[in-house]
């Protein structure tokens, strides 16, 4: 299985930390799921 290394740092100063979480999620799951990201663009 192929793994994308990705990095994410957040600034909790300007970003509430649930948020973070919540936008972590989403980017794994669309990431993790190639056709719905197709889906999403066309």
């Amino acid at each position: 299985r192929l793994m994308l290394p990705l990095s994410l740092s957040y600034d909790h100063r300007v970003i509430d930390g649930a948020m973070a979480v919540r936008f972590t999620t989403y980017l794994a799951q669309t990431l993790g799921d190639p056709r719905g990201l197709l889906e999403a663009v066309l």
